[in-house]
């Protein structure tokens, strides 16, 4: 099984990386592929049968990767980082919400579609028995 991404792809795709950045980004990359062949598995697909098949781009994987990993190399390891803050003045009032509450790997639902994974169902429910 390839990775068929490398920490040069990251780099050029998101942006320079500390030399610390880099070497988790290294070990992450294995990480993030594993995840999503996982997730193609929970479906019944094959991530290296569908990238060697033709049926997903190359590019289109190296790019759902590069943006997990960025995401990941985003979260702040010493806190957790806040998507959303507030605060008040006299009423000494002080909210947020969390990027992630229990830190770590997440892949959006979005970026499974781009992938062929996620794919919207329709169907008929009967109301009235004929």
């Amino acid at each position: 099984m390839e990775d068929y991404v490398k920490v040069e792809d990251i780099i050029s795709l998101f942006r320079p990386l500390s030399e610390e950045e880099a070497e988790k980004a290294e070990k992450l990359i294995p990480v993030v592929c594993d995840s999503l062949r996982q997730e193609a598995k929970k479906v019944g697909k094959d991530i290296d049968e569908m990238l060697v098949s033709g049926e997903l781009l190359e590019n289109v994987f190296k790019s759902v990767v590069v943006d997990v990993v960025a995401r990941t190399l985003m979260t702040s390891t010493n806190s957790e980082p806040m998507t959303q803050a507030s605060q008040s003045a006299l009423g000494y009032t002080v909210s947020g919400t969390f990027l992630v509450p229990g830190g770590g790997l997440f892949i959006k639902k979005s970026e499974l579609s781009r992938l062929g994974l996620k794919r919207q169902r329709y169907g008929v429910i009967e109301f009235y028995d004929d």
